[in-house]
This record gives C-alpha cells, sequence and structure tokens, in this order.
C-alpha cells in the first residue's frame, strides 16, 4: 500500500465495523518499534496499557503506573504509527475528579498523540465530563485490574446472575453517557455474547469469548515473553511463527477469521 493512500481510523471506523460485523483487532503496544510492527501488519487497534506496570516495569499489579509513564509510553507509540487507532490508559487514581480526568486525558491526547482514553468501572459522571468537553472515551467492565487490591485477585467476573445483570447495566450506562466502546474483561462467554448484542458502541473482549466485536491481548503474553503467567484466555501465537510479525499477523487473522477465541480460551 502506498503510504500516501494510508488513511487513519477513526472512531466512526470502529463503529461501522461493528454493523458490518467485521471483527475489530486490537494489541497493546508501549513503544515506537512494536508499534511499527503492530501498524504494519493492519492491527485496528493498539492499546498503550497500564499492563506496561507489569510487563514493562516489572510490578505485580498496575497500580504503580503514574500518568507521567502513561504519556510517556503512548508518545513513543502515537509517533511509529500511521492507521492503527490508538487508545491510553488513564491510569490508577487519575480520574477520581472529573477535572483531573479532564486534566490527565489532555496530557495523554496533547501530548501522547491518543486518539481515545480508556478507564476502568462504571465510571459515568466522570465518562460524561469527558465527552462533554470532546474526549473520546474507552470503558472497561468485568475484571479490574487497577482495583485487584479490593477485588482480592484476578478472577472471573460476572458469574452470578445478579452480578452479571449489573455489568450489563453499567455498559448500558456507560454508553448513554457519550462512551464509543467498552473493553469487557474476564466475563462469561455468554454476558458478553449478551452485552455485543445489546449494545450500539463496539465491545472489545479479553476472556470475554469470541461474540465479542472484537478482541484485544497483551501484547506479551501472546508472544509468550511476558514475566508473568500467561492467562488462560491468552495464546502463545510464537508457537508455531518464524517471527514475531507473523505470529502478530497470526493473531490478526484469527481474530478476524473468528478462529481466535477458542472454548479454551473463555470462561
Amino acid at each position: 500500500m502506498n503510504e500516501m493512500t494510508i488513511k487513519p481510523l477513526t472512531v466512526n471506523d470502529l463503529a461501522a465495523m461493528k454493523q458490518r460485523g467485521e471483527k475489530i483487532t486490537c494489541l497493546t503496544a508501549y513503544d515506537a518499534s512494536f508499534s511499527a510492527l503492530i501498524d504494519k501488519v493492519g492491527v485496528d487497534m493498539m492499546l498503550v496499557g497500564d499492563s506496561l506496570g507489569m510487563v514493562i516495569q516489572g510490578h505485580e499489579t498496575t497500580v504503580p503506573v503514574t500518568i507521567t509513564d502513561m504519556v510517556y509510553h503512548t508518545r513513543c507509540v502515537s509517533h511509529a504509527k500511521r492507521r492503527a487507532f490508538v487508545i491510553a490508559d488513564l491510569p490508577f487514581m487519575s480520574y477520581s475528579m472529573p477535572e483531573m480526568a479532564a486534566t490527565n486525558a489532555a496530557l495523554l491526547m496533547q501530548v501522547g498523540g491518543a486518539q481515545m482514553v480508556k478507564l476502568e468501572g462504571a465510571r459515568v459522571d466522570i465518562v460524561s465530563f469527558l465527552v462533554n468537553q470532546g474526549v473520546p472515551v474507552c470503558g472497561h467492565l468485568g475484571l479490574l485490574p487497577q482495583s485487584i487490591y479490593r477485588l482480592g485477585g484476578y478472577a472471573v467476573q460476572g458469574k452470578e446472575p445478579a452480578e452479571a445483570a449489573k455489568i450489563l447495566a453499567d455498559a448500558q450506562a456507560l454508553q448513554e453517557a457519550g462512551a464509543s466502546l467498552v473493553v469487557l474483561e474476564c466475563v462469561p462467554a455468554m454476558l458478553a455474547r449478551e452485552m455485543s448484542t445489546q449494545l450500539r458502541i463496539p465491545v472489545i473482549g479479553i476472556g470475554a469469548g469470541i461474540d465479542c466485536d472484537g478482541q484485544v491481548l497483551v501484547l506479551h503474553d501472546m508472544l509468550n515473553i511476558g514475566i508473568i503467567k500467561r492467562p488462560r484466555f491468552s495464546r502463545n501465537f510464537m508457537k508455531e511463527a518464524a517471527s514475531i510479525e507473523e505470529a502478530i499477523h497470526a493473531y490478526h487473522q484469527a481474530v478476524k477469521q473468528r478462529q481466535f477465541p477458542m472454548p479454551e480460551h473463555s470462561f
């Protein structure tokens, strides 16, 4: 493809993909080199996740990651990409009040080059405030890594009917507040299917079954180079690949062709 013909993806493109039933592919990215490679393969979105606290910085959780860390890594990623849509996480306690959330979202977008920010939980007030300032927002429901000390561990969420109903209601509230996307992590596949059907906005799953509108994995997990145990919902795409580029391409194609995730990667 000629460099002049590459058109960066927008939030409208992602919405259109959901409408026509095309699966959205996403991987985490934290630096320019991987950003360029992921973008070259054709992956639709890159998430500069606060998962960098674990896979880049070596922490046990995402909690120690700061907004300064996030802006730095987002800038690295956005400098090297041409087509992929870039989302950046608002880290732990960086969006506890609307004005604080707006200040930090502005840093991620103005300095970091992000096209959207992601925040955890049903923070409808924060989402509404940011959207009213012109900030595109991605929600995150199910397992919330920033709340790991409150949750007490990494476990599947929404197994009980009341819990599932709350997650679905929270997703609808985020949509009504103006969120453009929602990430759904570690929930039963049936709940994810219901949410993807009911919501107008794309639902991006991680450990949420094949019926989500798209999939995201932590880059280091799918390349099998993480320093912690690879989660059950991930898959080692390096196993049958001759190169990192080939592994990323295999992931991209597997999601597009509905061959990932399989039942063994779901709950």
